[in-house]
């Protein structure tokens, strides 16, 4: 999934699955995984709008591969974070799970949502691209995970 191709079809998945009551908020793609970040206004909201993102990326994925049939073997996790710190953990998590995935990774993760990132403590300019993630509307995703400080683009959760 991080060839450049299949990713390109990704990031246009994920820049459309944001809707109303449904926000992606960060991503990460590895090599047979996807970690997402999202908001959502209620149960139902976030049940419909996972279903949603897994068929848009699973229908890209097929696409750009000339292929058809089923892209997860297995079903989403979901964790409620609660805390300032939870929040601020899950991001680092998401935006440097390369890292785990890529022996001697440095930097920002190409394939993830970390270049519309503006959390960084220091690190690269914000990308000009239109962003394919959402603006979080919730006071933890927005603000309240910095109670805990900017993230470093060189820390790594592990």
């Amino acid at each position: 999934m991080r060839l450049e191709h299949v990713f390109a079809a990704m990031r246009h998945a994920f820049a459309s699955s944001s809707r109303g009551r449904f926000r992606l908020l960060h991503f990460s793609v590895q090599h047979n995984h996807v970690h997402c970040l999202v908001e959502a206004d209620g149960v139902i909201a976030l049940r419909r709008g996972i279903q949603g993102l897994a068929i848009r990326l699973a229908k890209a994925i097929n696409r750009v591969q000339g292929r058809h049939g089923r892209v997860w073997g297995d079903r989403h996790h979901v964790r409620t974070l609660k805390t300032p710190r939870e929040v601020r953990n899950a991001l680092l998590y998401v935006l440097a799970n390369w890292k785990k995935h890529i022996p001697g990774a440095k930097g920002l993760d190409p394939r993830s949502s970390a270049a519309w990132f503006a959390g960084w403590r220091s690190g690269p300019p914000r990308s000009t691209c239109p962003p394919p993630v959402a603006m979080p509307r919730t006071w933890l995703a927005r603000v309240g995970w910095l109670r805990h400080g900017a993230l470093d683009p060189e820390a790594s959760p592990f």
